[in-house]
């Protein structure tokens, strides 16, 4: 009995390194492998893209100052940013890409635009 494709179990034929019988059982197996390793990453970049569509829509200009409650109502998620930046004054500031925001007393946010062309 000669070797098994590892996706179907089919015989191989062919060259006796060849572990699947085609493309498609090779990229059968390689995606179930890295689906799991990759949903945790696609969860992440997912929360990212629409903080940064919130932050987007809210502020077109460079700074504007809206409540906790509206980013909250649009699903914004205050756990995921990308980066912090601390200024000299010590305000830090947490950025979603090139979109920040600030928080200001009474539950506001002081939204930001860096590097906008």
């Amino acid at each position: 009995m000669g070797k098994v494709c590892l996706d179907c179990g089919e015989i191989i034929v062919g060259r006796a390194d060849k572990k699947f019988c085609n493309d498609q059982c090779r990229n059968n197996y390689n995606n179930r492998l890295n689906s799991e390793s990759s949903a945790m990453v696609r969860q992440v970049n997912n929360a990212l893209k629409k903080n940064r569509r919130i932050l987007s829509e809210l502020n077109p200009t460079d700074k504007v100052t809206v409540h906790k409650e509206k980013l909250s109502n649009l699903g914004f998620n205050f756990n995921y940013f990308t980066h912090l930046y601390t200024t000299q004054k010590g305000s830090t500031y947490r950025f979603v890409y090139e979109y920040g925001y600030l928080p200001l007393d009474n539950d506001f946010y002081m939204l930001v635009v860096r590097n906008k062309k």
